[in-house]
């Protein structure tokens, strides 16, 4: 009995350990492919951080790369880069940056595209980054009507003549692709304008004025808007129903546009393409936009040009907006901090 008892607890002992044995090995194979998986899953998860970094700095790259108004720099260190030497020039230009820093508390600047919309995309951008409303007179207005009313109720068929930019003649099309701009305009600007944030504003800005197609429309329409005035002040002043601003007598006083069509024709058809706004334009501009748009001259520093306003007859309620200018044909961004 003692035997049979010994003979059972060594077999069943044996069972165990083999039993074990195999459990052991299943064990440690479960345990290496598990221990494999998590190498694999570690490196996976890596490879994909590193990916997913390397693709956002690729696309923050192409963002910058894109956008026409770059982010902001150091004043100082912007004018000791561009005007370097001992030349007359850029000793005059390098005091003129350290006059806009100690005395006009101008710490940064944002660069804008060196292209002929220049300054029509400086005074946007910061309309927008702003988010200044609409002026009083097109919040009164449908501006999508405005094509419409110059070429059907005042019978203005020369704007097929409108050239777009680099885009010299379109012909009929023109007064389809002035509507697209109109809206490319007011859709923008009453988005961008609603949002209260200023960060998501900043956001909203750097996508809009990154893409072409898009931020040039808006160009367009704010080209159309300048004729369109200068048609109802032309108007008004040949049946002097009422007195108009004296930058329209400024206007119609050169003769290369002495009248609506030869303004279109020999300065805004060629705006964007082989010109920018001269200042005349540039009063206009502000009038229209209901904003104080103050220019820092900086080639005519140490005179009384250095700053100049336009218009310079402005409602206080308008909002100001700046601009600075080596040459009066690329226009910066200036950056105020106290």
């Amino acid at each position: 009995g003692r035997h049979e008892v010994w003979s059972w607890k060594t077999a069943s002992k044996e069972s165990l350990c083999l039993m074990w044995q195999k459990v052991k090995v299943q064990l440690m194979l479960s345990m290496s492919f598990l221990a494999a998986l998590f190498w694999y899953c570690r490196r996976l998860y890596s490879f994909l951080a590193q990916l997913l970094k390397r693709w956002s700095n690729y696309l923050q790259r192409q963002l910058i790369r894109n956008l026409s108004v770059l982010p902001e720099v150091d004043l100082l260190g912007y004018s000791a880069r561009e005007w370097k030497g001992e030349t007359k020039q850029a000793k005059q230009m390098r005091e003129a940056y350290e006059e806009l820093f100690r005395s006009c508390h101008i710490k940064y600047l944002r660069q804008v595209r060196r292209d002929n919309y220049s300054v029509v995309r400086a005074v946007l951008f910061q309309i927008f980054s702003q988010g200044i409303p609409f002026p009083s007179w097109m919040k009164e207005r449908d501006i999508l009507k405005l094509p419409e009313k110059l070429l059907y109720s005042q019978g203005c068929n020369w704007i097929q003549q409108y050239s777009f930019g680099p885009e010299r003649y379109t012909g009929p099309n023109a007064f389809g692709k002035l509507r697209k701009c109109m809206e490319a305009l007011k859709t923008n600007w009453a988005e961008i304008s609603a949002v209260r944030d200023y960060e998501e504003r900043g956001s909203m800005c750097n996508t809009l004025f990154s893409d072409e197609s898009k931020e040039y429309k808006l160009y367009e329409a704010i080209k159309f808007i300048m004729l369109y005035e200068v048609v109802e002040a032309y108007e008004q002043i040949k049946s002097r129903d009422q007195p108009v601003h004296n930058l329209f007598s400024l206007l119609f006083a050169r003769d290369s546009s002495s009248d609506p069509l030869s303004f279109m024709m020999n300065h805004l058809n060629s705006v964007g393409d082989s010109i920018c706004l001269d200042q005349v334009e540039l009063f206009l501009l502000g009038y229209l936009l209901e904003v104080k748009i103050r220019v820092y001259r900086l080639h005519r520093f140490n005179t009384e040009e250095f700053q100049a306003n336009y218009p310079d007859e402005y409602r206080r309620e308008w909002n100001e907006i700046s601009l600075l200018t080596e040459d009066d044909h690329y226009y910066h961004i200036p950056l105020f901090r106290t």
